[in-house]
């Protein structure tokens, strides 16, 4: 799924990736304090996080708001305000317009920046931020995570602490940069940071053994395992075995392409293989900002999500600790050919948002826009969206029973769940 920024949020592998092209450097310029630890005395802090979708979302507040979710992305340079409405009852005092370019294929959003705001997070805060503010919801973040999401941020954070991501426990640990010295069993990794992202070199080994060099963004507001962008590489090529697909929604619309599995890539001493991968249409946003920044793609949450992370920009390297459980676990996607989004104030409500052609789901007869009553006999409001998602995405072969709402009727339906890649 990649609905916005760039971000492209799908059936149980979301896809979100935000690519802004915004005068980054005059919005720092206006910030008066950096992020910075609540208690001098202070050198780590644990904050506990949600992870739905594969995105880490974490609780803040604006100006002294309540909770506010914003996922936690590496690849955004700026505070992000997705819900209008939410910015209409902060009350912010914009000082200008500008016009955000993201991933989709569509025309330009217009927004409005923010300055001279306070963000906090437990034992953090910021003052003197600017924020820019979406004038339309087009991302539609929470029908697509399944909770609510007011935004997305990340650079201000990462670049003024050394940031430990532990997945497997859900939690975020923040160091002060001059406190801090990796002592682990984890592999060092340089990388770079250009245009406020993190860039690594890796390889990606096709199935006929062809190794071709990589240099991606790792993405934690992807929920994706890897994309990679075809035409930034003469050697990159779609595999034998595709499906096309709606990789998700961007600021400028839908982002069209293809799905396949890598035989493997190798990061530093790692090595994963059949990693699903996406293949944005060359035509795409995506594609043509691949080839002007000279990076071959990123890599999500699906892959980070099997190792402990740590970030330290202030000394040019990411950390990758292998969780074994995880890493040998396989990559998978949804099996049954829907894509599904929540709504309701609790999100529990789940409506088909999308059906592939010849896949389970159209085979069994479901349409676009049933709404799921019931699924394996337990009442589709007992689960999150992202429950769901892991439930179509493992056991080939497992039989799905469904009762949908279609207009005035209740239908019932099965499928078995089928690799469709």
């Amino acid at each position: 799924m990649k609905p916005p920024y760039s971000l492209t949020l799908r059936r149980g592998l979301p896809l979100v990736v935000l690519f802004l092209i915004l005068l980054a450097e005059s919005l720092w310029a206006q910030s008066s304090q950096n992020f910075h630890f609540t208690s001098a005395k202070r050198q780590s802090l644990r904050l506990p996080f949600e992870l739905h979708s594969n995105l880490i979302v974490v609780p803040l507040h604006i100006n002294g708001s309540d909770t506010l979710n914003f996922i936690l992305d590496s690849g955004i340079s700026m505070t992000l305000l997705t819900d209008p409405k939410i910015a209409r009852a902060l009350g912010l005092k914009y000082v200008r317009k500008v016009q955000i370019t993201g991933v989709g294929e569509g025309e330009s959003l217009e927004a409005m920046v923010a300055i001279n705001n306070k963000i906090n997070l437990t034992g953090i805060e910021a003052s003197g931020q600017s924020i820019v503010a979406l004038s339309e919801d087009v991302l539609h973040l929470s029908n697509y995570v399944g909770m609510p999401i007011h935004g997305v941020f990340g650079f201000d954070l990462f670049r003024h602490f050394v940031v430990r991501i532990d997945f497997d426990n859900k939690i975020l640990t923040l160091y002060h940069p001059d406190k801090y010295e990796y002592k682990g069993k984890g592999e060092k990794i340089p990388i770079t940071i250009e245009d406020a992202k993190p860039y690594l070199q890796a390889k990606a080994i096709w199935a006929d053994n062809r190794t071709v060099p990589i240099k991606v963004i790792l993405d934690t507001g992807a929920g994706h395992a890897l994309s990679l962008d075809m035409g930034s590489h003469e050697e990159i090529q779609l595999p034998d075995k595709i499906v096309r697909a709606q990789l998700g929604r961007g600021l400028n619309g839908i982002i069209n392409g293809s799905l396949g599995r890598l035989e493997k890539i190798q990061i530093g001493k790692f090595e994963l293989e059949n990693v699903i991968t996406s293949f944005p249409d060359t035509n795409s946003a995506a594609a043509q900002i691949a080839k002007r920044v000279n990076r071959q793609g990123n890599i999500g949450c699906e892959l980070l999500r099997r190792f402990d992370v740590v970030f330290d920009y202030s000394r040019n390297y990411v950390v990758l600790k292998p969780n074994k459980r995880l890493l040998r676990s396989s990559f998978e996607r949804d099996m049954s050919g829907m894509d599904i989004k929540a709504k309701g104030d609790d999100f529990r409500s789940f409506i088909i948002d999308r059906i592939e052609d010849d896949s389970p789901a159209m085979q069994a007869g479901l349409m676009e826009g049933d709404e799921i009553i019931s699924i394996n006999g337990q009442m589709a409001s007992e689960f999150r969206l992202s429950e769901l998602y892991k439930m179509l995405q493992r056991k080939e072969g497992k039989e799905i029973r469904m009762f949908v709402k279609r207009g005035m009727q209740f239908i019932y339906a099965s499928f078995y769940l089928k690799r469709l890649i």
